[in-house]
């Protein structure tokens, strides 16, 4: 009876040697979505596998390698095509999923060239009979709807020690928004002197001149957009009219990998494009849209899976999306942190939002509350934004915490040895600390820098809009930043920053002026009788709010522009 024993692998449920272990991960349906009806067995869906790879340590140590500065290994990036043959799957996990694959005559599949991912379109009723257990449903929230299960699967024992686990059953989409629009309550008379914050703005408080533009061929920069976030050329062309006047820039975006709707734009993705565009003036830009048009995709591990499939992609890229750890599953989690590492590796430089939550709060029992930290932002292989404000809102003056900037500490991944000193220093020299029981003093901490996320201009649907604030702003703004010095590098024959967390920790800790350090000001958290909304505060050096602080570019260029 053993060989039949079945093990549950799913997002939210695993077991090793016929124990079953539950992970963090709730199967149920997320607040706001509704069911729509139960798939009738004929329908096609689509189903990411995901293999387990190979050599995992040793990748942990080329990717730190050629991201230390000190290592005469540094910038001797590796290709995709060698990071595959590091990482792929091995050949028995290869054969195993495909012939279980074809033994339930699934034909339509594809894969990547790392060959770590099968996606595949099946009927329901294949799919469901593949994973036992599963039940397909139609859900909706406004205008998208998705498939997924509600009920978790099993796969075979022979099996389950060949996948991560299987995508596009339970994880619904966040509904987390790194984006906020503020209706003005000044009156008429004042808004002459609320101007917002614009490219000119942004370029002279961080120090970019005219000159300040790229003008290597073959720099790039990449955004992406999910989930029917769309952005509209018309008002790129728009917003480069009416701010894009002082410096040389492009009107046009070079690539878009996936799909671009025709409909109304949106506000997310059009502050994107605009924003790296005006601040990375005159560099390539590529959007990546994963808008999950087929309801069982994923949009996230959809771009997850582009990049693994693309040999030459943009060297930075800005994301500005976030959930919250404990809605995602530490196997998910650890698989899509496993592939910011792999990025690494090849030289790419990935930026997340750190999102617009503060410290973020959940209930874990009765008048019990913890932080609550948000992934991707708190993977240890990813260079983490947060946000700030001008002191005074009328003037280009110095930076304060922006109290919606999120930041804190993982519950899911170790502190990083880069940023154990630093991290330190602020626990021992901060004198007014949140209770320890609200945080994990010794998980990855985050942002690692910060920029302008408030009050932002864009235009969107061929309107120009103010007062739109968030991480979501920050985020292009500092990859655009590091775009240029990627530009830059390139014209002295180096390689790009790849990831930057080793160097800019190491940078910084030489208490360089690179960045203006933001020390006034805390975030947002629970509101209870113990820390009474207020999570962490800003404090000379690295902090939890604003990590290391916002780019002074001139200084950052000498620090970064140079070999090591």
């Amino acid at each position: 009876m053993a060989s039949r024993c079945l093990i549950l692998i799913c997002l939210g449920l695993s077991a090793v040697n016929g124990v079953f272990l539950e992970f963090d991960q709730d199967v149920s349906i997320p607040e706001g979505w509704k069911h729509l009806e139960r798939l009738s067995v004929n329908e096609d869906i689509m189903l990411t596998f995901v293999l387990k790879q190979q050599n995992l340590d040793i990748l942990k140590e080329i990717s730190y390698d050629v991201s230390d500065p000190d290592s005469v290994n540094y910038g001797k990036y590796m290709s995709l095509v060698q990071l595959g043959a590091l990482i792929q799957p091995s050949a028995e996990t290869q054969k195993v999923v495909q012939l279980w694959l074809q033994n339930h005559n699934i034909t339509n599949c594809s894969s990547v060239i790392t060959k770590d991912f099968v996606q595949c379109t099946m009927p329901v009723g294949v799919a469901e009979e593949l994973l036992s257990g599963a039940e397909f449903n139609r859900y909706t929230n406004g205008h998208i709807s998705i498939v997924r299960s509600p009920s978790p699967y099993t796969v075979h024992s022979d099996l389950a020690k060949h996948l991560d686990f299987v995508s596009g059953l339970h994880r619904f989409p966040s509904g987390k928004t790194t984006l906020k629009y503020y209706e003005s309550k000044r009156k008429a008379a004042d808004w002459q002197f609320h101007l917002g914050v614009t490219p000119s703005v942004v370029r002279k408080r961080y120090n970019l001149t005219a000159n300040d533009v790229a003008s290597f061929e073959n720099s790039s920069q990449a955004v992406s957009q999910f989930l029917e976030q769309y952005f509209h050329p018309a008002d790129l062309v728009e917003f480069m009219k009416l701010f894009g006047g002082g410096f040389k820039h492009r009107s046009q975006v070079d690539r878009i990998v996936g799909t671009q709707g025709s409909g109304r734009a949106c506000m997310e993705a059009s502050l994107d494009v605009e924003y790296i565009m005006s601040t990375g003036a005159n560099i390539s830009t590529w959007v990546f849209s994963t808008p999950g048009r087929h309801e069982s995709q994923e949009p996230f591990l959809e771009w997850m899976l582009l990049l693994n499939n693309m040999s030459s992609i943009p060297l930075i890229q800005s994301i500005s999306y976030g959930d919250n750890e404990d809605s995602l599953s530490v196997a998910y989690m650890e698989r899509i942190s496993t592939e910011f590492m792999k990025a690494g590796a090849r030289g790419v430089t990935i930026l997340f939002s750190s999102g617009d939550e503060g410290a973020g709060c959940r209930e874990v029992g009765k008048g019990v509350n913890v932080f609550r930290p948000s992934f991707p932002a708190s993977s240890p292989y990813v260079t983490t934004v947060g946000g700030t404000s001008f002191k005074n809102p009328f003037k280009i003056t110095y930076e304060v915490t922006d109290y919606i900037s999120g930041g804190g500490f993982s519950n899911v991944f170790p502190m990083p040895n880069y940023q154990a000193q630093a991290v330190k220093s602020y626990l021992h020299t901060m004198k007014k600390l949140p209770p320890q029981t609200y945080y994990n003093s010794s998980g990855r901490a985050y942002p690692d820098v910060a920029a302008l996320s408030d009050n932002y201009w864009i235009v969107m649907n061929r309107v120009p809009m103010p007062w739109v604030s968030g991480t979501s702003a920050s985020t292009p703004v500092f990859a655009g930043i590091l775009a240029l010095i990627n530009d830059r590098r390139f014209m002295k024959g180096l390689p790009s920053l790849g990831f930057l967390n080793p160097r800019l920790y190491k940078l910084q800790q030489q208490k360089n002026n690179a960045l203006f350090d933001v020390t006034e000001g805390c975030h947002l958290a629970c509101i209870d009788d113990q820390v009474q909304g207020q999570g962490f505060c800003a404090a000379p050096a690295w902090d939890p709010v604003t990590g290391w602080g916002t780019p002074n570019y001139p200084a950052l260029l000498e620090a970064l522009g140079k070999d090591k």
